[in-house]
């Protein structure tokens, strides 16, 4: 019990910090946005050059750093004593830039790696048993729930992702007291939750049942082909463009022509414009998930920062829009529930998904996300985006 009371009292400060570095991050991240929205033809052209800066800069001065998750999955799995802070600037300024030049990728990562670090360091002062590695949960937590203001997804999240099928239970009151004041920190100091009224199914029956499954399978087939082509399209990347700035360069300029010849940059950055599009009903191509994919894919691969949770919620919003009408379903649930299930399969967890779902769209949604990420947990294969989570 004392353990855990110490641990809950630093996981407050903690919180605010990682809340307020959140907060930072994530509101220039989307001014970053709006300017490359409104200039795509003048910097999309310069994503190979950015990138191969960035690479030469990780090389020189942040050796190891562009491996962040890494660090903390290893670090979380006591292989690795400490996390270096140096890793919080490199991997925010990265990923700013692979925004404002049109790169298609995602944020959590940099909210996850900061979150890890500056907690891990924190829990390495704490004359307690294992504390390191419960703050460094703790930081995840803080650093998923700041940047998304999700404080339940993001507790279960920080608990299950480590190792699939485990529960740190140990870690469950500090990473939630941290999730709860990091998402009031951030939202204090002005950075928005997105939210969308996403009816729930009105009426159940047998029906409804099997086509929720159904989805969910649809949905964790697709996470899974999206966590299976990450990893391998990194490692051909790696195999063939040995040199790291050598390949940014050369798979930045040819992501560049790609991203402004389809559609004008319709797939760069977040995707954040799929998920509007998607639950408001307005035009969603039938192709724009695959295209979302593979390009989030090839960005990530070519080692451009940033991350993979938002860019599968949009795949996953998008595919959703698109299954709607063979499934008979209103196309804004359709998405909502393709938003939550491909980020679970893709990502191997359960209860985060589900509960980012409830915590978004609405509790009355809350059955239908189980049903849809259970059956998204189920077929995905044991894969995932993240290379260091260990099996259970």
């Amino acid at each position: 019990m004392k353990k855990t009371l110490i641990l809950t009292a630093a996981a407050i400060p903690t919180g605010v910090i990682v809340g307020a570095v959140d907060a930072l991050f994530g509101r220039v991240l989307l001014y970053l946005g709006a300017v490359r929205d409104a200039h795509t033809a003048w910097l999309l052209p310069f994503l190979g050059v950015v990138g191969a800066l960035m690479a030469w800069a990780y090389k020189k001065y942040g050796a190891g750093c562009e491996n962040g998750m890494g660090m903390v999955f290893e670090a979380g799995h006591a292989n690795r004593e400490e996390i270096p802070l140096r890793l919080v600037p490199f991997v925010m300024c990265a990923t700013w830039l692979t925004h404002l030049f049109g790169g298609s990728a995602g944020r959590e990562g940099v909210a996850v790696q900061l979150g890890a670090a500056i907690s891990h360091r924190v829990g390495r002062l704490l004359r307690v048993e294992d504390a390191p590695r419960l703050m460094l949960i703790t930081g995840i937590s803080a650093g998923f729930s700041g940047l998304f203001r999700t404080p339940f997804a993001a507790t279960a999240f920080a608990m299950e992702v480590l190792t699939v099928g485990r529960l740190e239970h140990r870690a469950l009151l500090p990473a939630a007291v941290a999730a709860l004041f990091a998402s009031a920190t951030s939202g204090a100091l002005g950075l928005e939750k997105f939210e969308f009224a996403a009816a729930a199914p009105a009426e159940w029956d047998a029906l409804l049942l099997v086509k929720l499954a159904a989805l969910g399978v649809i949905f964790g087939l697709v996470g899974a082909a999206f966590a299976f082509c990450l990893r391998n399209a990194k490692k051909m990347a790696q195999n063939r463009l040995k040199n790291p700035v050598l390949r940014a360069f050369c798979m930045g300029l040819a992501l560049s022509v790609v991203l402004y010849a389809l559609y004008r940059g319709r797939y760069c950055g977040l995707g954040t414009n799929l998920i509007n599009v998607s639950l408001s009903g307005e035009t969603v191509y039938a192709w724009d998930w695959a295209l979302k994919l593979a390009l989030t894919v090839l960005t990530l691969a070519a080692g451009f920062q940033g991350g993979e949770v938002t860019p599968l919620f949009s795949i996953g919003a998008s595919l959703g829009a698109v299954l709607a009408g063979v499934f008979a379903l209103p196309a804004p649930l359709c998405a909502a529930l393709g938003y939550a299930a491909v980020f679970g399969s893709a990502s191997n967890t359960l209860l985060a998904p589900a509960l980012i779902g409830a915590e978004v769209f609405g509790w009355a949604g809350a059955p239908a996300f189980l049903i849809a990420c259970a059956a998204a947990y189920v077929v995905n294969g044991n894969r995932s985006i993240y290379s260091g989570q260990m099996p259970g």
